[in-house]
């Protein structure tokens, strides 16, 4: 359906006899507006969507410019995804079309009519249809800089000349803050985000980087004196509605975690540490493999450290002395983690980790210290 919207657009430059140096005229009826998308519940719906709609009954155009786009078949597309280099690019849609996929996802759309003036309206569409036939439609996603909503902004202040949309309320909470109300209902994808970024996430939110910042932003935004955006209209309305999962949910979690503490097993320790060991080695090297710089200077590797597994090995091989040393460590790392995190975010979540992993090194640093004899 994308692909043939965007041959449709093509099509419809192309007929009207107009090349890349010509411009398609908007009549004085003609209005440019931003959606905003409501939020789904696969991972990549999770914050809503952004986008551009030109509509201009007399040309009878009604087009959705979406700069969410990327190809599945991209070779080593999971790979470039998590590296940090995958291109997005942005399509264009019907309106029906458009319409009709979040009908049929029951996903809420808002239109933001823009109140700017003609020769502002006729200019932003040149340069949507510029940057949609051009290599210029390319750009490599980053969560936080660069992504549907921000390119969007961009290309707005662009046309306007000025930084005329900026960032309106919630300026002095950190990404991470932001981003949690967005995992309600999806318990593991939360617990996962928290452990996977770094510091960047935890700096103040002063860009604008998800579709409802966006849409709040705009309402607060004036232009030449006057509000850039009118009042926004509803033009499908659902409530969001979380599955229920027997497990992706806290429940499982503290059941997991209590299981661990309470069975008391060395091989469960050993098991539960060797994961531990292992979430942080790959957090290690995504922060040097990746570009995305979210997950650079993970200090969520203080509870999953990489030098856990050599606790475990000297465990196996029964070396009491360096096993007890290698658990004190742990212990003095785990005590400055939380310390560190107990103003972040994410603490709460993590926190049952935490009682997990100090229970878990401290019943092996006591059977493996090293006893003191009596003498009567």
């Amino acid at each position: 359906m994308r692909g043939f919207a965007f041959r449709k657009i093509i099509f419809l430059l192309l007929l009207s006899n107009f090349s890349f140096g010509q411009n398609l005229p908007l009549s004085k009826d003609a209005h440019v507006s931003v959606l905003t998308c409501g939020l789904g519940n696969e991972s990549y719906s999770f914050f809503g969507h952004t986008a551009i709609r030109v509509a201009d009954p007399a040309n009878n155009i009604d087009v959705v410019y979406n700069y969410g786009a990327f190809d599945f078949r991209t070779p080593n597309f999971v790979a470039k995804f998590a590296k940090g280099d995958l291109q997005y690019f942005v399509i264009a849609h019907s309106y029906n079309d458009f319409i009709k996929e979040y009908d049929y996802e029951k996903r809420s759309v808002y239109e933001q009519k823009l109140l700017i003036p003609q020769e502002a309206r006729q200019k932003l569409f040149d340069n949507l249809n510029v940057t949609l036939l051009s290599d210029e439609r390319y750009y490599t996603y980053k969560f936080i800089d660069k992504n549907c909503t921000s390119m969007v902004v961009d290309i707005i202040n662009k046309t306007l000349n000025e930084k005329v949309i900026t960032k309106k309320g919630d300026t002095d909470i950190t990404y991470r803050s932001i981003l949690f109300p967005y995992f309600d209902g999806h318990f593991y994808e939360k617990l996962g985000t928290s452990i996977i970024f770094g510091t960047k996430v935890d700096q103040s939110g002063t860009k604008i980087f998800l579709p409802f910042e966006l849409k709040n932003s705009l309402e607060k935004t004036t232009f030449q004196n006057h509000p850039l955006t009118s009042k926004s209209k509803t033009l499908l309305s659902f409530e969001k509605v979380t599955p229920i999962s027997w497990w992706n949910n806290v429940y499982s979690y503290i059941l997991i975690l209590g299981f661990i503490i309470l069975i008391n097993k060395r091989f469960v320790d050993n098991i539960y540490l060797f994961i531990l060991s292992l979430m942080g080695i790959f957090f290690i090297s995504m922060g040097f493999y990746s570009f995305h710089r979210e997950l650079a200077l993970n200090y969520n590797v203080l509870l999953f450290s990489p030098l856990l597994l050599f606790l475990i090995i000297f465990s196996a091989i029964n070396n009491k002395r360096w096993t007890y040393k290698f658990a004190v460590l742990h212990l003095i790392l785990l005590i400055i983690y939380t310390l560190f995190i107990i103003n972040k975010a994410h603490f709460f979540i993590v926190l049952p980790m935490i009682i997990t992993s100090g229970v878990v090194l401290a019943r092996i640093a006591i059977r493996n210290k090293k006893r003191i004899p009596i003498i009567i």
